[in-house]
């Protein structure tokens, strides 16, 4: 019952997709009724010839050559509607996949983190690539065969009654048999369907997984247990495809017995009316034909109901990703945040990503502008997620965060985050040039601002030592740089914008001794009259820190300078005091 009403949904959705396009579906059912009039006026034709050569000695060759003529306009006309209506079809396909795929990927820049964080990108990507195509399929073939099929279905039954009525109620009466075939299969195979694509985006997302990791992989020595993963999925998936595909095979030739007992019928009750004077010779050919004219459309639209299941099942992956809640939308009196001053609070702050494990209860901090605020505490402490709360990443779940005043909730994200500058252990990189990447912050910057932010993050002679200079293109997350310059690329980005607050999390932890002293200088005249949150793990770089934060299971433990928690002979003592051995 559940899955019934899944597909009945998704099937209402792609026609709400299809109503833009009703002109050119209108266009499509034209051509269709027409060349199935063109192509069923065929046998009529064939039946007068018949009717012209069955007498003995009788052969009327000028009938028939005029019915030849007519023949070979009628079949040339059908043929170019056919392709008009094929084309019409492509259209409203293709152009209904675009539509799909741009509310999709507008709806990726719209979701929260928290969908990100809970599915795996690879899954993501085979939902709006492998599940759209398949839809695309399945939509094509519909356009293609059920127009044309159901008109086929609807004129030969009236060019059948202008023949015989008797023996064209025998083939209705037979008709409901095909049709149980088909639809007690298709029934059956459309979960079948939807397990397949629920398992190749699992394996897709594996696949994209280990591509991305696959240092880590060999490092640790798991390219076997990643490859027995790989073959459970790889299994299951082959052994739901199969089932699904054995299945769904089954319908065509079921239908097609039944179709043949129609049609061996219909002939054997034809035969004895001819015999009986009821019905021509030629009368008799033309029905027969009809008869299998009528019967193939069953065949057909068999066929589409199979491939529609599996093109529904897809289809449901990719509308529960379009209709994934958004974010938080800014409220509609949001203000646009312009000339912080670096002044912030969090009050009576609470949140946790899952709600049986509170992460955060009750956290209290005052920030003055221009203070230098150094967070540190074991892993899992909740440090990022501070970040994340304060770039508003995440909407906390009780208290409030102000910035200037002003709950940042109150405020147009844009604005929030762009007096904001972040540089994070992990690099992100865009494919295009060196230059593209640092002016990704402030592309209205100059050519001369550009290098003096690279010069400061110290990146400006390496990037010189490249074969393009600021000019190299490097691939997505950096291709061949190393880490450390990766790093200094994104400190570079930083360095050019210089936004009133300061976020560096870990931002040295991948560069040199000797270079993380200079970049140290220069983050120390960078943070000169901004307020900067410093999360790090090697307690020697935040000496200078204005207040240390000390965190733990989400609570504020310990709180001042570094000489006064080293005073306390605390928890933040006993970090020291271990790394400093």
């Amino acid at each position: 019952m559940k899955n019934r009403k899944i597909r009945k949904g998704t099937l209402g959705k792609v026609m709400h997709y299809l109503k833009k396009y009703w002109f050119l579906m209108a266009l499509s059912v034209l051509f269709a009724g027409v060349t199935v009039a063109m192509t069923l006026y065929i046998p009529i034709l064939v039946g007068r010839a018949v009717d012209l050569i069955a007498g003995s000695g009788a052969v009327d060759f000028v009938g028939i050559i005029r019915i030849l003529k007519e023949g070979c306009a009628i079949i040339l006309a059908t043929a170019v509607l056919q392709w008009l209506m094929n084309m019409i079809n492509n259209k409203i396909t293709y152009q209904v996949i675009r539509d799909v795929r741009n509310e999709a990927f507008d709806k990726l820049q719209s979701l929260p983190l928290s969908y990100l964080d809970r599915h795996p990108s690879g899954e993501v990507v085979s939902r709006m690539i492998a599940d759209v195509d398949q839809f695309a399929d399945g939509l094509l073939m519909g356009f293609t065969q059920f127009f044309t099929g159901a008109a086929t279905i609807l004129g030969t039954l009236v060019f059948m009654l202008t023949i015989n009525v008797w023996i064209t109620l025998l083939v209705v009466v037979l008709t409901p048999l095909s049709l149980f075939v088909a639809k007690f299969i298709a029934t059956h195979t459309y979960d079948m369907f939807r397990l397949q694509s629920e398992t190749r985006a699992e394996q897709t997302g594996l696949i994209d997984e280990m591509i991305g990791n696959q240092k880590v992989v060999q490092a640790f020595a798991m390219e076997d247990r990643i490859q027995d993963k790989f073959d459970e999925i790889d299994r299951r998936l082959e052994k739901c495809s199969l089932k699904a595909i054995f299945y769904s095979s089954l319908t065509n030739p079921g239908t097609r017995f039944v179709n043949n007992v129609v049609y061996a019928c219909v002939a054997l009750t034809g035969a004895l009316a001819a015999i009986g004077g009821a019905i021509s010779v030629g009368g008799l050919a033309t029905f027969l034909s009809y008869a299998n004219q009528y019967t193939k459309p069953f065949n057909d639209i068999s066929s589409v109901v199979t491939e529609l299941q599996n093109s529904l099942a897809c289809a449901s992956r990719v509308f529960e990703l379009i209709e994934e809640p958004s974010q938080i939308p800014d409220a509609p009196d949001a203000v646009e945040f312009k000339d912080a001053s670096g002044a912030v609070e969090l009050e009576h702050v609470s949140f946790s990503y899952t709600k049986d494990k509170p992460l955060i209860e009750d956290l209290n901090l005052s920030v003055k502008p221009g203070q230098r605020i150094a967070i540190v505490g074991p892993t899992g402490c909740g440090k990022t997620t501070l970040i994340n709360l304060l770039m508003r990443f995440y909407d906390v779940d009780g208290g409030g965060i102000r910035m200037d005043g002003t709950d940042i909730r109150r405020m147009t994200r844009k604005s929030l985050r762009s007096a904001y500058g972040m540089v994070l252990q992990d690099t992100w990189l865009k494919s295009g040039t060196i230059r593209e990447n640092i002016l990704m912050g402030r592309p209205d910057a100059t050519e001369e601002e550009m290098i003096r932010a690279a010069k400061e993050a110290h990146a400006d002679s390496f990037i010189r030592r490249l074969p393009g200079g600021y000019d190299t293109v490097i691939q997505e997350d950096g291709g061949s740089l190393s880490q450390g310059q990766k790093q200094l690329l994104c400190i570079s980005r930083v360095m050019l914008c210089l936004p009133p607050v300061l976020i560096l999390d870990e931002a040295t932890s991948s560069i040199d001794t000797r270079t993380e002293i200079r970049i140290q200088k220069a983050f120390q005249r960078m943070m000169e009259g901004r307020t900067s949150f410093v999360v790090a793990h090697r307690l020697s770089t935040i000496r200078e820190s204005d207040v240390i934060l000390v965190m733990k299971d989400g609570h504020i433990i310990e709180q001042g300078n570094h000489e006064e928690l080293l005073g306390k002979n605390g928890f933040y003592a006993k970090l020291y005091n271990s790394q400093n051995l």
